[in-house]
């Protein structure tokens, strides 16, 4: 477990050391309209969709790269994972995601399509879904509405269920010193049909950071988060889940 974290700090400390050294420097991936963005956070927990996955501490690691954009929109790959901290309860929650995501821009609208393999190798389970959606960045708060459909079976770990989501953010611009911060807010409301539970529930989640500047395209923000489980989702008989208050802190970077 401690040659694994060590070995996680040290990859996101390598990234975001390229990203400041680099942020001004062109090459091979420049040149072909490729860029390479990623992140690290900590939570206090591990909520996902309003469910507990993990109640210890959690670092969660990302890598995108996203091809140039064409007139036929744009394709990226993500490697996203969850890594348990801590060893307090029995839920074992290593995860790793792989992610294949195509987006159109229109003028108003994002639309977007991808597959996402879940694997969890603690447990010897995966999963299997797709999505699709629509972002309009132009609109006030932004939203957003996506339809995920979990198609992997039950024994194997997967949900055979559908998530439908509906998100809003806002930003506030906030000078400190001569610093350019932001207070971002963010929230969505989510349906669940038997994604994971065997009836209907919904869960809201909120968030409040402050992202503050570290370099060029790196920045670090603390957070305070809130679910709220709602329907099937709280029922004991069902999804048994709890509303929660819980905290993070992101680091984002870009090369």
């Amino acid at each position: 477990m401690k040659k694994r974290l060590v070995w996680l700090a040290a990859m996101v400390f390598g990234l975001v050391c390229a990203s400041a050294a680099f942020a001004e420097s062109e090459g091979i991936f420049s040149d072909l309209g490729i860029t390479v963005s990623g992140d690290a956070a900590y939570y206090s927990e591990y909520l996902w969709r309003g469910m507990l996955l993990d109640g210890d501490a959690v670092l969660q690691p990302g890598v995108y790269v996203a091809g140039p954009t064409t007139p036929f929109g744009k394709l990226t790959a993500k490697l996203w994972s969850s890594h348990d901290l801590e060893n307090r309860d029995s839920r074992k929650s290593e995860e790793y995601d792989y992610i294949l995501d195509y987006t159109f821009d229109l003028t108003d609208v994002s639309l977007s399509a991808g597959h996402t393999y879940y694997d969890f190798p603690e447990t010897d389970t995966f999963s299997r879904e797709f999505y699709a959606g629509a972002a309009f960045p132009k609109m006030p708060l932004s939203p957003s509405v996506f339809i995920y459909r979990d198609y992997g079976e039950p024994e194997d770990g997967g949900g055979a269920g559908t998530y439908t989501v509906a998100s809003a953010a806002y930003s506030v611009p906030i000078t400190v010193a001569k610093y350019a911060c932001s207070l971002d807010i963010s929230g969505h409301y989510g349906y669940n049909h038997e994604l994971f539970i065997n009836g209907k529930g919904s869960d809201i989640g909120l968030a409040a950071a402050f992202s503050v500047p570290l370099a060029k395209n790196v920045t670090l923000a603390p957070s305070v988060n809130y679910s709220a489980a709602l329907g099937d989702l709280e029922k004991e008989s069902d999804g048994n889940q709890k509303d929660r208050l819980f905290a993070g802190l992101t680091l984002k970077f870009s090369l």
